[in-house]
């Protein structure tokens, strides 16, 4: 099951109680205080890892404490610190205060850490407050109470390309064509309930990783069909396939369906429409009469757009298309490389 979005309850430990106590030993005469002071509460940590793709394992963990620091004890001797609660999110996820809507955390690459609860610091023994003129103090500090709040993980695949378009646009038949990925295909729309990931790989020692999400149809932005909730996944993405399908089956005007799709994008996000675009034509093999395909290379051509025609059954372009994006990643990865 592929679960992008959790909420989750976080404590940090509470600190430890400081001590209060005397020496009374044989040979300490005078004796004093020797209460020592509570350890530290743990932390609450996220950290991005390899294990986990999905937030499924959050599904039934709604709360999630860490553990409380230990009291001081006599003899000076000091409590020990609470274990830090380390929560495991995949690569990709946002970690979002509830309460402000603040972002917390942005989970990029793998073994990244972010605290986000702090334990409470432990309180201090009777010890701490002795003096030239209280050399028997009778006080020992509380620990101070950890850190709580309400978190909301949103996962957001990493992804160099997002191949967007109306539902059965051949989507998922292009990327299982290009790479390993294996998504359901089938001669319906929504076949694609979840999002996939592929590695495509080009040239000798290159590749790139391909998101294809559900369908989108207009009114996806207002909750319509199953895009806005899936939008998400390619917010990150260096360049956007839009995938149309031009078969003489399809009673759709190609022109149309982009026209939909970029308009609902932009009312997702604006940064998302104006990431660079490639317009593929797809199911090729399926086309007798060339006409609506000539339209929409035409109109590619005055929007100053790259235009492909591909039929992933048959094969048709797909060498072509998957090096341009392939080049198009690369260009893109060296000018991010150049700005740092």
């Amino acid at each position: 099951m592929f679960v992008d979005e959790a909420k989750v309850r976080v404590k940090a430990g509470d600190g430890g109680d400081g001590c209060m106590a005397f020496r009374r030993e044989k040979f300490a005469p005078h004796g004093g205080p020797s209460g020592g002071d509570g350890g530290r509460g743990g932390h609450v940590v996220i950290r991005a890892t390899r294990q986990h793709n999905t937030l499924l394992h959050f599904r039934h963990r709604p709360e999630q404490k860490a553990e409380r620091g230990r009291h001081g004890e006599g003899s000076n001797r000091t409590g020990r610190n609470g274990q830090d609660l380390v929560l495991e999110v995949p690569l990709g996820t946002e970690v979002i205060d509830e309460a402000g809507g603040a972002k917390l955390a942005d989970m990029v690459e793998y073994g990244q850490q972010a605290v986000v609860a702090k334990g409470g610091r432990g309180g201090r023994g009777n010890a701490r407050f002795a003096t030239s003129t209280n050399q028997a103090p009778r006080r020992a500090d509380p620990g101070e109470p950890g850190e709580h709040l309400d978190l909301r993980f949103e996962l957001k695949l990493l992804a160099d390309v997002g191949l967007v378009g109306f539902p059965n646009a051949g989507k998922s038949t292009f990327i299982a064509r290009i790479s390993a990925a294996h998504p359901k295909v089938a001669d319906y729309p929504f076949t694609t309930l979840e999002p996939h990931l592929g590695v495509v790989s080009f040239d000798e020692f290159d590749s790139f990783v391909v998101a294809d999400i559900p369908g989108i149809i207009a009114g996806a932005h207002e909750g319509l069909g199953l895009g806005l909730r899936f939008l998400r996944h390619i917010e990150r993405t260096r360049i956007l396939a839009h995938l149309i399908d031009v078969s003489d089956f399809s009673e759709r005007d190609p022109i149309a369906d982009y026209q939909v799709v970029v308009k609902e994008l932009a009312s997702f996000s604006t940064k998302l429409a104006q990431e660079p675009m490639v317009v593929v034509a797809t199911k090729a093999d399926a086309v007798q009469e060339t006409g609506r395909v000539d339209a929409l290379r035409r109109f590619c051509k005055d929007a100053k757009m790259p235009f492909f025609v591909i039929s992933s059954v048959m094969g048709k372009g797909i060498d072509e298309l998957k090096r341009y994006l392939g080049m198009q990643v690369r260009t893109v990865r060296e000018a991010a490389l150049t700005t740092q």
